[in-house]
């Protein structure tokens, strides 16, 4: 009796230990991640950044979270303004004491949470900002870039432009960071291809604040034959509602970037420019399997349809996880190294970063615009994977400047 008795007591005291332990876990602190965006300035698009990291959250942490500590997501909003985003970013460190940082979406605020990263030495992983100065003029070792750059996007685009007889071309962008680099890179890469080809002339509308009647006059004034086009938002449908009003797109082709976006394409409805060749997220009809497992998940959650901001709100949180998993702690060089070798399975596929500039080689997907049931869709598209379309490590050391 006194030996089983003693053997009930062992075990009872090993299952009150593994109790313990799990209690323990539980109450760990957990991994606070920093997110800096543009959540009233961009209402639409960042609404869906959000609910993509929730749903990223809450399906990590159900599987237990990242070494043993759930996830925890501080979001702050930038207003759409580096010195706002500055001022948040600061607030994160200093007073919710976060591990690491990420988010932002315009490229003027993404250099400015990189450089405060760079200055207080913390890691961050910038979610959508699209400027290659990010990873190359202005590139910090402590920062890292999901969505494709720029560069690899117009370049996706001048190889469909290239394809196209018009020799005649003309440029709008909004006039900041990202319109001056996609219309530059746009140019270069065109040119590169087809040497016939010549711009006629450019427009460079302020962000949020596009004249539509006087900028599709100038725009026509030099009887292009075809147009590249970086606005979006609320200048894009100004300039698509004047254009179409006007017949600027007539026999002309336009080249768009971001276009195909779903947040972009709903205010537009059927009033979408049917034809247009563009970037975009066809999410309904993207069919494999992993995919399809985010877009059930996500509808289930939301009752909502995902916009390319929730698809990246999504593999950011992913990739955030894994980093910290494969560098073993939220240490800041610890995480540094581990991104450079970490590997995800998207719902876009698989997703990696350059050791060289620290860009990722998610890609994009291109296709041509269409009205079905009274709203924009992407027709004809493929999807394009993000490595097959970088510059050659020579070409951005040549580039990066001294840190």
């Amino acid at each position: 009796m006194g030996m089983r008795f003693a053997g009930r007591l062992v075990l009872f005291a090993a299952a009150i230990m593994a109790v313990a332990g799990a209690a323990d876990a539980d109450d760990r602190p957990p991994i606070r991640i920093g997110d800096v965006s543009s959540y009233s300035a961009l209402p639409i698009g960042a609404r869906g950044y959000r609910q993509g990291w929730e749903l990223a959250r809450d399906q990590i942490n159900d599987r237990g979270g990242v070494l043993g500590r759930k996830i925890e997501i501080i979001a702050r909003d930038d207003a759409g303004k580096p010195d706002a985003a500055i001022t948040q970013a600061a607030q994160l460190v200093d007073a919710e004491h976060v591990d690491l940082l990420t988010g932002t979406i315009l490229s003027n605020v993404g250099l400015a949470v990189s450089d405060f990263a760079k200055r207080r030495k913390i890691f961050f992983l910038a979610s959508q900002p699209l400027t290659d100065a990010l990873i190359w003029e202005k590139r910090s070792r402590y920062t890292f870039r999901l969505r494709p750059s720029t560069y690899t996007q117009t370049a996706i685009l001048a190889q469909e432009a290239a394809k196209l007889p018009a020799r005649r071309w003309t440029t709008i962008a909004p006039n900041y960071e990202f319109g001056q680099a996609a219309v530059a890179n746009f140019k270069q890469e065109l040119r590169r291809l087809r040497p016939d080809v010549e711009f006629v002339s450019e427009q460079w509308p302020p962000l949020g604040k596009l004249d539509a009647g006087s900028v599709v006059q100038a725009m026509t004034a030099g009887n292009p034959e075809a147009i590249f086009n970086a606005t979006f938002g609320s200048d894009l449908v100004r300039l698509v509602r004047e254009g179409t009003t006007r017949n600027a797109f007539a026999n002309r082709t336009v080249v768009s970037l971001l276009t195909g976006e779903p947040e972009y394409l709903a205010p537009l409805k059927d009033e979408a420019p049917a034809g247009w060749i563009v970037t975009g997220y066809p999410w309904s009809e993207i069919a494999t399997p992993e995919h399809r497992a985010f877009v059930e998940a996500y509808r289930a959650r939301f009752k909502d349809s995902p916009n390319i901001g929730a698809l990246i709100g999504y593999i950011n949180t992913l990739v955030l996880a894994k980093a910290i998993e494969a560098a073993g702690s939220t240490d800041t060089e610890a995480l540094i190294a581990a991104m450079e070798h970490v590997k995800i399975d998207s719902p876009c596929g698989p997703v990696s970063f350059r050791a060289v500039d620290h860009q990722s080689t998610l890609g994009i997907y291109i296709g041509k615009l269409a009205v079905k049931d009274g709203q924009g869709v992407m027709t004809d598209w493929r999807y394009v994977d993000g490595a097959l379309h970088q510059p050659s490590d020579a070409d951005v050391l040549a580039k990066i400047k001294d840190e």
